[in-house]
């Protein structure tokens, strides 16, 4: 089989791939065989997906486990296709078939359990194996230019195949359009950098380093899209979920009327949470159908969607996600105040509590795509516990009313940070920043590492650069979404390592208000700070090298360091610590012999920092 022809014919079918899958076998028990779906998906298509589907769900096997076990699938598929569709193995549902191809195989790692089991326990088994392995397996990293294009003279054919099963094994959750569309973006790299196999290896590796973030950069930023739509829905439940997607959705389609809205929520819920019990089948076939509603009824959802419908499936569900949202009506009042005025609305929200509050957040978030999702959902929040507090009896008359003066307070607040931020980036840069962003961390969350406080507050930093360029129109949306994901990374870090109680509280109590929560945390109290050790603050030459990152990242750790040492640091001590370092610094980066310098200068330095921190 020619498997470097697979991902060229996986991205021109119109994904009958998804179609023509099962999504359970409750649902296409004696309905649909494996031979219907070999003919309806073609041979390479349904290889592809086989051995997507086998390494993602024995991420500890080895790649000629994975292709032996597609091997062996598609020829029963193929067999059952021509001639023995009355085959009991052929008239088995493709789900029980993929795991019993699994359970076949000796020796492979942490299945037997599994397949002791019978179904649907079975597969609740093996996509429980999915979330044990994630992490064991290490991350997709920029492939060895030299050893890649070897391998490419050498082996065009499988060399594709590999690079599934290794982005499928190390995502066990990430969906197949993404992983087949990175493939041909692999391919794609292979071709246009190993094409002169005997270029110099330092052009090969200035060619792949150019390219390569086009392949791993799409496959790193989905992956995380996926595991913080996940996390949400793990930690809030259903419900903010589809908040959520009620709120983004609505500001992406204004014109659609609430029943159109409410049905792709409800669509793009269950899609979420069959994608994050890591079901691949009903995965691809949601958001498939998805897709297929969507581009079906451009008429009454967007006028801006109609290049993404035409462009080849697996980068549509991409473009859908990043297209602009359509304008909103020209006959939609600016305000919402029948939702406060009318007289019937504590009947309403006695009656159909969740679908009163889904209306309003409908109403109010196509009226305003300036505003971020997540500052919808506290308007949202606001409104219901207003309710709550104004339709009790012997509430106050007008209680109603104080509700849009609350509703300025909070919006006003949430600008001015945003804006006070940017004032902030635009006026020290990247690297200043960074540093304002690294002292309030370390002292909100001491227990994190140099590396993940460094990691958390650059990614922070890109949002400045990315949006604050941007208009007001435009500034919330971007700012606060994308704060979202890296508040959402901590939020991870901290349930699979607990930091302190103040992050317990915020990532745990609401996620619509997680941003302002952090935000509002101070100096932990419950941390212990580092004693004084003659190792605690090392000075060496390393320090005195002309390359700026590397020196601007070693400054960073010990200002971190410093922190940690003394959290509770006045503005004054620590620019006068800042400022006595760098002119010992400055003094021995002249010396002959800085090393020696340091040395000698480091621990005087120490003494002196300590008396301006006890003053």
């Amino acid at each position: 089989m020619n498997w470097r022809t697979i991902i060229y014919v996986v991205l021109l079918v119109s994904l009958t791939v998804a179609k023509a899958l099962p999504r359970t076998s409750r649902d296409v028990e004696g309905k649909t065989s494996i031979g219907q779906r070999f003919s309806q998906l073609h041979e390479n298509n349904f290889k592809a997906i086989a051995l997507l589907m086998f390494a993602q769900y024995v991420p500890g096997g080895t790649f000629g486990r994975a292709a032996g076990m597609a091997e062996g699938v598609t020829a029963l598929a193929r067999s059952c296709a021509a001639a023995a569709r009355d085959s009991p193995d052929c008239l088995r549902p493709l789900d029980k078939i993929f795991f019993d191809t699994i359970c076949q195989e000796k020796n492979l790692p942490s299945i037997a359990d599994c397949c002791a089991k019978e179904d649907p326990e079975r597969n609740d088994c093996f996509l429980s194996l999915k979330n044990f392995s994630q992490g064991f397996i290490p991350a997709l990293e920029r492939p060895d230019a030299g050893a890649a294009c070897r391998n490419y003279s050498q082996h065009q054919q499988p060399l594709t195949a590999h690079f599934i099963y290794e982005v499928s094994r190390k995502h066990p959750f990430l969906s197949a359009p993404t992983i087949l569309s990175a493939a041909q973006r692999y391919e794609e790299m292979l071709r246009s950098c190993c094409g002169g196999v005997e270029s110099p290896s330092q052009q090969l590796e200035e060619c792949f380093q150019t390219q390569a973030p086009k392949v791993v950069k799409p496959v790193r930023e989905d992956a995380l899209r996926q595991e913080h739509t996940c996390g949400i829905l793990k930690k809030f439940g259903e419900r903010t979920l589809k908040a959520l997607k009620l709120t983004q959705i609505s500001q992406k389609f204004p014109k659609a009327d609430f029943g159109t809205v409410h049905k792709l929520v409800m669509d793009v819920a269950d899609m979420h949470k069959d994608c994050c019990r890591g079901d691949t089948l009903d995965c691809m076939r949601d958001r498939e159908d998805i897709l297929h509603y969507v581009c079906s009824n451009q008429r009454t959802l967007s006028s801006k969607i109609q290049q993404c419908c035409e462009k080849p499936l697996l980068q549509r569900s991409e473009c859908l996600i990043r297209v602009e949202n359509d304008d909103k009506p020209a006959d939609l009042s600016p305000h919402v105040r029948e939702f406060i005025e009318d007289k019937g609305i504590c009947e309403r929200f006695a009656q159909e509590k969740d679908t009163h509050l889904a209306r309003f957040l409908y109403e109010y978030s196509r009226r305003h795509p300036e505003f971020s999702a997540q500052m919808l959902l506290r308007i949202g929040k606001g409104y219901e516990d207003l309710l709550q507090e104004c339709c009790r009896p012997g509430a106050p008359g007008g209680c109603l009313g104080r509700g849009e003066e609350e509703l300025r307070k909070h919006i006003y607040e949430t600008e001015s940070v945003m804006r006070t931020s940017c004032d902030i980036y635009n006026e020290k840069g990247d690297y200043y920043f960074q540093n304002e962003l690294l002292m309030s961390f370390t002292k909100k969350m001491p227990q994190l590492t140099s590396a993940e406080l460094i990691k958390f507050t650059k990614e922070m930093t890109a949002i400045g650069s990315k949006c604050c360029q941007l208009g007001q129109d435009k500034l919330l949306p971007c700012a606060e979404e994308n704060l979202d994901l890296v508040l959402g990374e901590i939020c991870r870090r901290h349930l699979a390592d607990p930091i302190n109680p103040g992050v317990c509280r915020c990532c745990s109590s609401s996620y619509a208000f997680r941003r302002p929560c952090i935000g509002k945390l101070e100096v932990d109290e419950s941390y212990v700070p580092l004693a004084l050790t003659p190792g605690l603050f090392a000075f060496h030459g390393d320090l005195c090298t002309t390359e700026e990152e590397k020196l601007q990242h070693r400054k960073q750790e010990m200002l971190i360091t410093l922190l940690k040492y003394k959290p509770q640091i006045s503005p004054e001590q620590l620019s006068s610590v800042t400022a006595a370092f760098a002119a010992m610094r400055e003094r021995c980066c002249g010396e002959t012999d800085p090393e020696a310098c340091f040395l000698k200068e480091g621990p005087e330095l120490i003494k002196r920092s300590e008396k301006m921190l006890s003053a």
